[in-house]
This record gives structure tokens, sequence and C-alpha cells, in this order.
């Protein structure tokens, strides 16, 4: 019996997001703990499962209330290390009146890439029923070396591996670094989460299915999820393909943790059944679920603490089919 559903590497950071103007007409921002990794993991602690942490953050105010927040969101933060020579990463995060974003970072150093090989606790991996892992942890050469170690540790003990690009372009010294490391992590993954642009980065089609089938014969990914924003999402599991629109009904306010958390939702719905026998049905519900817990999300300012649980997910759906 392993002791975590779902253990996940990567960066933890500070996301300073819009909050409203101050009485002098200054933006005020709002100290947001995030990091895709870990918004994954608080989305899968709200749906009872059982999640590890493995990441480096400042020995300093805001990775003190990081370290802090993850852990009281549930997940395991026994692999997460406070460095005392390099800062915390921050990430400012700039909202446009339709809820999309644009990211600044404060990461030349960050801590989140000063992570070592010989820091990585091999145990919490081997715990692990599913491991997960963007290319933030990718960027530079030392935090590099630990993911792979990982993503070693993981595929030699039968773990299943979840990638998600999540490509941040201003963090890459060239979008060609970004395309290899992308490549690598579709090389090592049995479940890919993808968005429609990133996509579109690796295949040069804007024909999703396409698209998916050019990566599917390149590398040997059992299921992938593609995010289309407000156009919802698609499932592609061995000859099946599922379409599922998203909650239209739903305003969004800010899109920050919309993936990560319909990434935590999928996660909990492949530990819930069987991997190897999904069917169409299967895959439906799976997106149906995702979307709604992506959409709430939306509505809400910031994304780890403000994960929606399951019976707001459930409403929604109700809500939905029922309007």
């Amino acid at each position: 019996m392993k002791k975590f559903d779902v253990v996940a590497l990567g960066e933890l950071l500070i996301d300073f997001t819009e909050n409203g103007i101050s009485a002098q007409g200054n933006p005020v921002l709002e100290a947001n703990p995030g990091g895709a990794p870990c918004n994954v993991l608080a989305m899968l602690n709200k749906l009872g499962k059982k999640t590890a942490f493995i990441g480096k953050v400042g020995n300093d105010t805001f990775g003190r209330q990081l370290a802090e927040e993850v852990q009281q969101s549930g997940t395991d933060t026994t692999n997460l290390i406070l460095d005392d020579a390099v800062h915390t990463t921050l990430a400012f995060v700039h909202t446009f009146p339709d809820g999309e974003r644009e990211f600044s970072f404060y990461r030349n150093p960050g801590a989140d890439m000063m992570l070592k090989k010989e820091e990585v606790m091999e145990d919490i991996i081997k715990e692990a029923k599913i491991f997960h892992f963007g290319t933030l942890s990718s960027t530079h050469e030392g935090v590099r070396e630990a993911t792979r170690y990982a993503i070693d540790i993981a595929k030699e003990n039968g773990v299943l591996i979840s990638f998600d690009p999540n490509l941040r372009e201003p963090l890459w010294d060239s979008l060609e670094d970004a395309r290899k490391e992308i490549e690598y992590g579709l090389s090592k993954c049995d479940i890919l989460k993808i968005s429609d642009n990133e996509l579109e980065f690796m295949t040069g089609t804007k024909d999703y299915s396409k698209g998916v089938e050019i990566l599917r014969e390149r590398y040997d990914i059992k299921i992938v999820f593609v995010t289309l924003g407000k156009d919802g999402s698609r499932a592609y599991y061995k000859d099946l393909t599922s379409e599922q629109p998203t909650f239209s009904e739903i305003k969004a306010i800010e899109k920050t943790g919309a993936g990560d958390t319909f990434e935590g939702c999928a996660l909990n719905y492949l530990l819930e059944h069987d991997f190897d026998s999904l069917k169409e049905e299967n895959l439906s519900e799976l997106l149906i679920f995702a979307n709604a817990g992506a959409s709430l999300i939306t509505t809400r300012k910031g994304a780890l603490k403000v994960m929606p649980d399951k019976t707001e997910i459930e409403n929604l759906i109700r809500d939905g089919r029922n309007s």
C-alpha cells in the first residue's frame, strides 16, 4: 500500500495578484501562495487524497509563509527545504479584464531553482502512486538534474508519471531550450495535461486532434488532456476521444490556477478508476468534473488556498445541467 497518492516536485512561490486600487490610486497586490505543482496537490487534498511535495523556498518571510500554507493545505512537506542563501521566488501577475494573466518573475536566482539532486528523498517518490512535474523545474542545470533524478526513481519503481509543460516564456533563455525540456517530459510521462497554446508550440498546428496525434506517434503517452480555455477540454485515450465544454455561466475574474485545478481533478479521477480500462463515459465524466473545478477557481483570487471542494464542484455540474 503506497503512502501517497501523488508526489509533486517543482516550484513553490508567491503570486502577487492584483486585488483592488489603494486610496492613492495604486494597484494593491496580495501575496498569494502559488506554484503549479503545489496548486495541483492542494486540489487533490480537497478531494481527500494524500500528497507530498519536493522543492525549495528561501528561509525568509515568504518561504516560511509558503511552508506553513502548503502544510495547512494537507500536503506532506518533509522534503520541502528552506534555503538560507537564496530568496523565495516571486511572481507578479497582471490580470486583464477577461481574467487572462501576464507574469513577471523575480527568480534570478530564486530558491526553487536551487534544489539539488542529493536533496531529493527517494523514499517519498517510491511511496507515490503518481509523480507529477512541470518544466519550471528544468529551466536551470541544478534543479534540472534533481528533476530527472526524481523521474528516474519514479520510473524504476513503477510510479505513473504526470507532466504539465506549464510553459512560462520569460523564464527561459530561449524557446528552443523550453522545447527541448518539454520534449524530455513528453518522453517520460504516462499522463499529459497540455494547453492549446503549448500544443500548438510543440506541433505547429491549431488542429488539436492532429497535434495530439503527432505527439502520440512520437511518444508513448497513455492519456492526453488538452485544455482549451473558454472552449473546454478534450481527452485522448487509446482510440477514444472526448470533448466537453466549459461552464459558460461562470464569470472569470482571474484565471491563475485553472489548469492546475483541472489537473488535480483529473488525477483524482484516474486514482479512483482503473487506469488501464477507461471507457468513453469515464473520459466525459472526468472532463466535466475537471472543467467545473477549473471554472470555479477562476472566480477567486489566487489558487492554492481557495481550491473548490467536491460538493461545490458537484453543485456546479448539477446546476449547469439543469440550466
